[in-house]
């Protein structure tokens, strides 16, 4: 019970730190870009990745040594939509991620990266779209612990 308990919070925990990464991704996507903000930027992709792997891997454990059977989920409708909606955040956070990491040997001079405005303006519209997934991600979640969506086995 006690391990239970302890993986829903890693579990939660890595999510929020997800919500706060990109929160601090799109705020430091505001304006002009700086080698602080820049750094911030790479920084807070840093640790979205460090948490999306924590939330599979604590996710998969919790799906197979800690709460219902896997053929539970496998027959929520809600499990389903945040597996394909958690799938669909990782691949929009691609093309930032490569962005920010060509900057680090600008960065490593410190230099501001090269970054013009049309980019910027994709990689916010990116981390907006990733925002709002995660949001609709949040929802089936609640859905999927009522038990809303369960087609039985």
């Amino acid at each position: 019970m006690l391990a239970s308990a302890l993986a829903a919070f890693a579990h939660h925990l890595a999510a929020f730190a997800i919500a706060a990464a990109l929160v601090v991704e799109l705020v430091s996507l505001r304006g002009e870009l700086t080698v602080a903000s820049a750094r911030r930027l790479l920084n807070a992709d840093r640790i979205y990745g460090i948490a999306a792997v924590a939330i599979i891997l604590i996710g998969v454990a919790r799906v197979v040594w800690f709460e219902k059977s896997p053929g539970y989920y496998l027959h929520s409708v809600p499990f389903i939509a945040k597996m394909v909606l958690f799938a669909a955040i990782g691949l929009l956070s691609i093309r930032p991620t490569l962005t920010f990491l060509s900057w680090r040997s600008a960065l490593a001079d410190n230099r501001i990266p090269t970054f013009d405005t049309a980019a910027q303006n994709k990689l916010r519209s990116i981390v907006h779209l990733e925002l709002a997934l995660l949001a609709v991600l949040i929802l089936c979640a609640a859905l999927m612990a009522k038990g809303v969506g369960f087609l039985g086995a």
